[in-house]
């Protein structure tokens, strides 16, 4: 049976080649392609161009068909069906013969890396635009270059997905990824294949909470689905988490939300210190997904962002460097490691009080050694320390950071104290 690593690897290889952007049909393939991966349903969502959503419009729906330049030889010096980077986001079609100094003047590379490809998008100003790497550009010759870019702008919509998964109670924890970045297998494609694992994790789980999964594109993705649900959101989401950049095998990371108080931070931070103690953390003033949005003024919600190399620092970043051989198996088994413990803490994460005056008889109820020497009670100080802060002045995470035990081994203990009824909890 395929680990959870090799079913994610295999699904960002899936949707690695898929040309995205904040409209469009790549977005709704990627969307069909993570509806056939999990075991829930995913509803889809259009929303019309035109639409006003807070201070936004939703633009218009962008479509490519083909794009390329070619030489006075007709040799296609790029073409966008080989790297679909090649063209900025949202160009506008051409079809034009240049020479070189013009030519130039729609050629974008990224200068300190000049054998990569860049990523560039125009969505709110209307341009024509190609990329490639600083070196192809500096190798071009004098003479005429034919522009060609097939591509319309249209009124269509803006798409995205959702998935609820519904727990014994109406409290939710949110999970928000996003799916309008062309070929770029950390940055993009990781985000949604680790979204879908964990939604057939919880599909599995009795679970207390309801589990909202969204799949948006980035920044007018998110704003546009606040202002459709704001309100619920509100109410309901006690944690949130952005996943972006999830694939690779380097460290982890979090962004913070607004000021680091929430419980979607304690959380991850407390996980993170037994999975992986070398984790980066980064304010909210180091933002730059959508957990701008989520902490928002008028928003506010308990949302941190998860990484392992966080986008903007790694140097593959919005490249065509930030392909499939950045991202391996090991590196997404462990991202879900970590977020599938984050939801089995919240799952137990209850304030407990020990309802015994004094310290309880445990070797009656076979919890304890029955024989006194030196060295025996050495296994069993977890649990005498949970029971000593289980005062109801503290919730698992809590218990957790002041006894140093991972939370992971106090959920099994929390479940032995109250299954023997000598624990009251409470949210």
């Amino acid at each position: 049976m395929n680990t959870e690593g090799e079913r994610m690897y295999k699904l960002a290889e899936k949707l690695f080649p898929i040309c995205r952007s904040i409209t469009g049909e790549g977005v709704v393939k990627t969307l069909s392609i993570i509806s056939d991966c999990i075991t829930a349903e995913m509803t889809i969502h259009h929303v019309p161009s035109g639409t006003q959503v807070f201070d936004w419009t939703v633009p218009k729906e962008w479509k490519i068909r083909q794009a390329y330049i070619e030489d006075e030889n007709n040799h296609r010096i790029i073409d966008f069906e080989k790297n679909n980077l090649h063209v900025i986001g949202y160009s506008l079609p051409v079809d034009k013969w240049v020479d070189l100094d013009e030519l130039k003047e729609y050629i974008y590379t990224q200068k300190d890396q000049p054998d990569v490809i860049p990523y560039v998008t125009s969505y709110y100003k209307e341009r024509i635009g190609f990329c490639m790497s600083e070196n192809q550009k500096n190798s071009l010759k004098e003479g005429k270059y034919h522009m060609y870019v097939d591509s319309e702008l249209f009124d269509g919509s803006l798409t995205y997905g959702e998935v609820v998964i519904k727990g014994r109670t109406q409290d939710e924890i949110l999970f928000s990824t996003y799916v309008c970045h062309p070929s770029m297998a950390d940055n993009e494609c990781s985000g949604p294949s680790l979204a879908a694992e964990l939604i057939n994790y919880v599909s599995k789980r009795d679970n207390r909470y309801t589990y909202r999964f969204v799949f948006i594109p980035e920044t007018i993705g998110s704003i546009t689905y606040l202002s459709r649900n704001l309100e619920y959101l509100k109410e309901h989401v006690k944690a949130g988490f952005v996943l972006s950049c999830v694939g690779d095998d380097r460290e982890y990371s979090v962004i913070e939300s607004k000021y680091a108080d929430t419980l979607a931070d304690k959380v991850l931070k407390n996980i993170l210190s037994y999975h992986a103690p070398q984790y980066k953390t980064y304010s909210f003033l180091q933002r730059g997904s959508d957990e701008r949005q989520y902490n928002a003024v008028g928003v506010e919600l308990p949302v941190v962002a998860f990484c392992r190399s966080k986008y903007g620092e790694y140097p593959e970043y919005h490249t065509s460097a930030d392909d499939m051989t950045l991202v391996s198996e090991k590196g997404f088994q462990g991202s879900f490691d970590v977020m599938t413990q984050v939801i089995e803490a919240l799952e137990h994460n209850y304030y407990y009080r020990i309802n015994i005056i004094c310290e309880p008889q445990l070797g009656k109820r076979g919890l304890y050694p029955t024989i006194s020497q030196k060295g025996s009670y050495d296994a069993i100080m977890a649990l005498r320390d949970f029971i000593a802060y289980a005062d109801g002045k503290n919730d698992l995470i809590d218990i957790s950071n002041i006894i140093n035990v991972p939370v992971r081994e106090l959920c099994t203990i929390a479940d032995q104290l109250d299954n023997g009824g000598m624990l009251d909890k409470k949210r």
